[in-house]
Formats: C-alpha cells, structure tokens, sequence
C-alpha cells in the first residue's frame, strides 16, 4: 500500500484531475441502484483531497456532472443534484480546517436553484482558503467551453477591445472557466475506461494521463498516491527530446 513517505514531495502535479468513473458500476455490483454508487463516493472524494493536501498538490478539479449527464434518469439526475448540495453541506467544515478553496466551472445556471445557492455560498465562505483549490465541473463540457470562449474573444474583436494578432494562448487561457488555474499535469480515470469524455480539452495538452480499473467508490488515498508514484517515473517532455530533458537539469 503506497503512504505519503513513498512520494518525492519535490516532483508532486501542481494540478490535476479527475474523471471519477465506475459508480454505477459499483452499485449494480452489489444488487443496488446507480444512486447507491454515487451516495458511497464521498469517501473517495475526501481522501483524495486528504491526499493531495498531505503532499502539496496546489489545485484538484472534479469532473462532478457533465454536459451529457443531463441525460441520464430523471431520477438519477435529481438524486446527484441533492446529493451535491449535502454534500457541500456536510464536507464544508472540512474545507475549512484543511484550507480548502471551493471553486467550480461549467454552466452553473442550468443547476437547480437550490444548488445553486449552497455553491455560491461554500464558494463565497471559502474564497480565502489558500492551501488547496477544489474545483468542481458542474454542467461542464470542455467543447462547450472552448465554444463560449471563441465568441467572448470575437466580441472584444468586434468592439476593438483587442486586436486578432493579439490573440494568443495566454489570452484563450484567460478567457477559459479554469483563467486562474495551472493546466492539468496528471489526469486520472477511474473504473478502467480509458478516454478522457470532453473533460478540459485545452488544460489537458501536456497532461500525463493515468487510467485506474478501481471503481471510484473503491478509490482511497493509497490509489492516489499510486497515480503520483506512476506520474513521478514518467518523463515529461512538453515535445522536447529525453537528451534535451537531461541537458536542461
């Protein structure tokens, strides 16, 4: 079982990410309904940010409901949309003590008034906290971000607000959901699946990905820290050569 003590605390990701797969899964497993999985996840949610507080890791971004869950059961719908609002409820002392920042991106509109509310507030509350980011992707779709971010820019085009050879990779940043985020360093999926489900296209680019057949219900802070060990023994090149890599150091 990977502890703390076998992480290099000096090669931790400054950001990542998780695609948190396998709760329906889990739940059919055991004889019970999709909600069941999701009901039993929170622990898993917990002690990956317990994880990523212990070593260092500065921002941690959820993918909590996309887009394409709208799809999904009414019922089931209605169920992780409640249980989002307890659950902020319920872990918000726990942002506290551990410095956690609450943060979320996607069409946040589109949640239920009720939802709303309770993020804006754990939001409003915990916007001081400065030990880590909890970013929560909320009716999130990374083409639909991309899409909303094109027309923001050509707007400022339109008005003369900024010019088109001023367009550059860091202004698209600025103009992104995660503006005040590093890109992702290590994204990790749960369940054995291995695509990455229109979840931060962009932010992504450079990213090493690390894909789990743990269900996420299962996933506890030892399966982070295995995600870190495998991120900590890749090469990272951003396309440069290993030699180039090795010259630099």
């Amino acid at each position: 079982m990977t502890k703390k003590r076998d992480i290099n605390l000096e090669k931790v990701p400054q950001h990542f990410a998780i695609i948190m797969d396998g709760n329906g899964r889990w739940a059919k497993n055991k004889g019970m309904e999709r909600v069941f999985g999701h009901k039993n996840a929170l622990t898993s949610v917990r002690e990956s940010i317990e994880g990523a507080t212990e070593i260092g890791v500065k921002a941690i971004t959820l993918y909590a409901f996309s887009t394409e869950n709208w799809n999904r059961p009414k019922l089931e719908v209605n169920a992780l949309m409640s249980l989002l609002v307890s659950s902020l409820k319920k872990e918000f002392s726990s942002f506290q003590k551990n410095g956690v920042q609450v943060n979320a991106i996607g069409d946040l509109t589109s949640l239920p008034k009720k939802a709303q509310k309770t993020l804006n507030e754990v939001i409003d509350t915990t916007k001081n906290n400065a030990k880590i980011t909890l970013t929560l992707a909320l009716s999130y779709g990374s083409r639909e971000e991309i899409v909303n971010t094109i027309k923001n820019i050509s707007k400022k085009v339109v008005n003369n607000q900024i010019q088109i050879e001023e367009i550059t990779e860091k202004v698209i940043n600025n103009h992104l959901y995660t503006f005040n985020l590093p890109d992702v360093d290590l994204m990790i999926r749960t369940s054995g699946e291995k695509r990455i489900s229109n979840f931060l296209l962009w932010q992504m680019a450079y990213a090493e990905l690390y894909f789990t057949n743990v269900l996420w219900p299962d996933f506890r802070k030892s399966d982070f820290f295995d995600a870190i060990i495998e991120y900590q023994n890749r090469e990272r090149r951003f396309g440069k050569t290993s030699e180039q890599i090795e010259n630099s150091k």
